[in-house]
């Protein structure tokens, strides 16, 4: 059975991650599941998540990525709203990430969003600190090596999708037909 695609939607919060999502899981074909760091937070229980946040919640994100594989290996598309962070616990995130996924069709997608930007969503959606875009692009890994990008300043979600599904699965297909 062919695997299914993982793409990894990387970008700080009010990046436009979960919107993205939304609105690719819009689609009928290509189909996509979703794991998310919030969804794997919420694994946690909250006294443990408050006594030692980063322990708890890093081991929840690697299990993410294990899942990631699983659906995969069913041949299904998995889409990961998440974050390649480098904090102590996940050093080195993005080599941990490239390790897990080895041999898996693991595309990596920055969604690109000027700070200034993801502030001003952050005061508007209340529940996000004004600051916390900014503090996780301070220790977002870096060379990441990425697939595609997108800018979500400039593009709706559902243009985001779009040129997304259209990069990932459309445009690759029509190369490799081309090239037949």
């Amino acid at each position: 059975m062919e695997k299914g695609k993982i793409i990894f939607l990387n970008g700080v919060t009010s990046s436009g991650k979960t919107s993205i999502v939304e609105a690719m899981q819009d689609y009928s074909d290509p189909f996509f599941y979703v794991v998310a760091n919030d969804l794997f937070e919420n694994t946690i229980g909250d006294k443990h998540l408050q006594t030692d946040y980063w322990k708890y919640l890093s081991e929840a994100i690697i299990m993410m990525y294990h899942t990631a594989k699983l659906f995969s290996d069913s041949g299904k598309h998995v889409l990961i709203d998440g974050i390649l962070v480098e904090r102590p616990e996940l050093t080195p995130h993005y080599e941990q990430v490239k390790n897990i996924f080895d041999g898996y069709p693991l595309d990596i997608v920055e969604l690109y969003c000027p700070m200034d930007i993801c502030r001003q969503r952050n005061i508007e959606r209340g529940d996000r600190r004004e600051d916390q875009s900014d503090e996780q692009n301070k220790i977002m890994a870096s060379n990441i090596h990425y697939s595609y990008s997108v800018d979500t300043s400039v593009n709706t979600p559902e243009e985001c999708a779009e040129m997304i599904i259209t990069f990932l699965f459309k445009s690759r297909h029509e190369t490799l037909d081309t090239n037949k």
